[in-house]
């Protein structure tokens, strides 16, 4: 199936999701300064959007027009609810969904979400699939690290490589490394032999 990741000039520049910054105003600003050619949306969780506080939860979510394509970035551990959402998100006109595998904050993955879900790689492959029927033929993509306390390049990477995702943003450190050690940029070579 072709999609937006395919028709993209190469390379290409991505505004990554951040949470705390990548809100439709920095969009704006970065739209001024120097168009990325795709835009990620915070990282929102799925429990939110189905929570009595969605609409506030729902702001991370908004866009305009000038800022396609834009990927919605969501997190969670529930299945159903990633179904949910992507079907949600489909109809509000995202260009593509983004399942956050990365994160490593304490308070996101002592619950099993985000970098957690490295430790649970069955429930990763189930809300992967959850994501991709909800989204019909919206691209699912993945963002990850290369490992939870070690390098897992052919476990790991090499279960998400499996699945029908889109798109695979990896991370060069693992979870528990979070952002404190130099990324480990001699992978590279292994994953351009991909």
């Amino acid at each position: 199936m072709k999609t937006f990741w395919s028709q993209l000039p190469k390379p290409f520049t991505v505004l990554a999701p951040m949470e705390g910054v990548t809100d439709i105003d920095f969009r704006k600003i970065i739209d001024e300064i120097g168009r990325a050619d795709v835009f990620f949306t915070e990282f929102t969780s799925c429990a939110g959007l189905l929570s009595s506080g969605s609409e506030r939860v729902a702001e991370s979510l908004m866009f305009t027009d000038f800022q396609k394509p834009v990927v919605a970035q969501i997190w969670g551990t529930d299945p159903k609810e990633f179904s949910q959402i992507a079907k949600m998100l489909k109809k509000r006109g995202f260009a593509g969904i983004d399942i956050n595998m990365g994160c490593p904050v304490r308070a996101v993955t002592k619950h099993g979400a985000c970098g957690g879900l490295l430790r649970t790689p069955e429930l990763a492959q189930e809300i992967i699939k959850a994501t991709v029927e909800g989204a019909g033929k919206i691209p699912v993509s993945v963002k990850t690290r290369i490992g939870f306390s070690k390098v897992d390049l052919d476990g790991w990477l090499g279960l998400v490589l499996k699945q029908n995702i889109a798109s695979l943003t990896i991370h060069l450190r693992t979870v528990s490394e979070m952002s404190k050690v130099p990324a480990h940029l001699r992978l590279l070579t292994w994953l351009i032999g991909l």
